[in-house]
């Protein structure tokens, strides 16, 4: 079996991509596996054409999809690979489309009775007196601006001063055109990683000042985390069970990491369900196996396995 490693790319979090697709690629030839990567930079001439008509693609057996961000997460090149055939890791187009969009998976969590934060959707061509209402309704500052569709806590700001207001919706919009207003919920901040159906140890995120942002999630040392997070195990198994639930109904596949607050109120409220969680040295879902005693190359191994399964059992019959 060979894998092709995908990483790179031109989003925003290009860096984190390369890192993830680095210490992916390195783990699969520690499982025993060949390996070879491409660095996805349309700038370089290695664009989505330059992919599909590129040897490596027809070599190898299975795409481990490392991007990040925008056309990494949101379908697109899943999409790609379903109409050339090439097994890939993680979920398939609708559930890449449906996660990356944080109202559209807002709102298929609320209808299946899973808290999150209450929250409005801000388009194009902002009212900044409109905005003001709407954290009104939402229960004034401090509130939550971020961008409706990038990860890795990209364009995010708590704002908890109302002259601050238009800058954080400002910067939200430089990353897409969608701005999110969330009610900010005091508690604690956990993820749940999930590798096909099994759900890992619940981790609790403690960045040592400031709150989880790009800097504190990928720099080493920044943030503290415990795996197992000491929790009530009754508040443990509806987390669980709730994580679990989202996964699924979102329709994720393969891997992947339910990012939630514990509000103080005992409330598990759910934020987002990450289609290509991180895989770095940092990372939670590599931690929350760890836990469970699975190693690094054996977890990656892990989830390039399921992807071929995956392909195989949708794979059209001849002959009944």
């Amino acid at each position: 079996m060979r894998v092709l490693v995908l990483m790179g790319g031109i989003s925003s979090e290009r860096d984190v991509s390369l890192a993830t697709g680095e210490a992916v690629a390195e783990g699969l030839r520690e499982a025993g596996r060949a390996v070879s990567t491409y660095d996805l930079n349309p700038d370089e001439g290695r664009g989505i054409v330059d992919l599909v008509n590129s040897p490596l693609l027809d070599e190898s057996d299975v795409v481990f999809i490392a991007l990040h961000g925008g056309e990494g997460e949101d379908g697109r090149i899943q999409a790609l690979f379903d109409l050339t055939g090439k097994p890939y890791t993680g979920s398939g187009v609708r559930a890449s489309s449906i996660c990356m969009d944080k109202a559209l998976s807002k709102m298929v969590l609320e209808r299946v009775g899973i808290h999150t934060p209450p929250w409005e959707l801000l388009g194009e061509g902002i009212d900044y007196d409109q905005a003001s209402a709407a954290v009104e309704r939402l229960g004034g500052m401090p509130t939550v601006v971020k961008p409706v569709d990038q990860g890795s806590t990209i364009g995010i700001t708590i704002v908890e001063r109302w002259e601050d207001l238009e800058g954080a919706i400002r910067l939200a919009q430089t990353y897409s055109p969608g701005v999110l207003l969330e009610k900010y919920i005091k508690g604690r901040e956990l993820s749940v990683p999930i590798v096909e159906d099994e759900v890992y140890p619940v981790i609790e995120i403690k960045p040592k000042e400031g709150f989880y942002d790009y800097q504190r999630k990928y720099t080493k040392g920044m943030t503290a985390y415990d795996c197992p997070a000491d929790v009530p195990e009754d508040v443990r198994r509806r987390i669980e069970s709730e994580a679990l639930k989202a996964y699924r109904i979102l329709g994720c596949e393969g891997f992947g990491r339910v990012d939630l607050r514990l509000g103080d109120d005992g409330v598990p409220y759910f934020l987002e369900v990450n289609t290509i969680p991180g895989m770095t040295e940092t990372s939670l879902v590599p931690m929350g196996a760890g836990a469970r005693g699975l190693s690094f190359p054996r977890l990656v191994d892990r989830i390039t396995l399921y992807a071929l399964k995956k392909a195989d059992s949708r794979s059209p019959r001849v002959g009944g």
